[in-house]
């Protein structure tokens, strides 16, 4: 869990849970056998996850910020929720970095994003929003909901 809990610069820490099988014979990893992945914004771009994944993107002025830490800390305790919705995080606490996330977004201090699979900004909060709450917004998404109806076809 500690894993899911540091994000760091450059790297993300992904799903690494595997029972050794060797690559490409096992099956594709369930949400509870993955983690969520935390990317820093200098090391990525919002198009890498183009039609793949749910950037969440987590702005503050400094990594001190309390409200990153509480931010972070709601994101990495139901980080299942999350995977499940295949979401991402990407953390920006340097403004002199100049980020090409800043500067597309914009954010103006503390603030939580949310970019649907489209590429589109879905929301922006200026407060931490917890996993829960984040998670009932990504399924009223009309892509989510076109997600869970074709689960529910090939489960039944």
């Amino acid at each position: 869990m500690l894993a899911v809990m540091l994000p760091m610069a450059g790297l993300a820490q992904s799903a690494a849970l595997g029972d050794g099988a060797a690559p490409g014979t096992e099956a594709e990893p369930t949400a509870a056998e993955r983690t969520l992945e935390i990317y820093d914004a200098t090391s990525v771009s919002l198009d890498d996850f183009k039609w793949t994944n749910r950037p969440i993107v987590v702005f503050a002025d400094s990594a001190a910020d309390p409200r990153f830490a509480e931010q972070m800390q709601l994101l990495t305790s139901r980080p299942f929720d999350l995977i499940e919705r295949d979401v991402v995080v990407i953390t920006d606490t340097d403004p002199d970095a100049r980020s090409d996330v800043r500067q597309k977004l914009r954010p103006r201090g503390f603030q939580v994003t949310l970019i649907g699979k489209d590429g589109e900004v879905e929301l922006r909060k200026p407060s931490p929003w917890s996993a829960r709450e984040l998670s009932r917004s990504i399924d009223k998404m009309p892509l989510r909901q076109q997600e869970i109806r074709e689960r529910k076809a090939g489960a039944g």
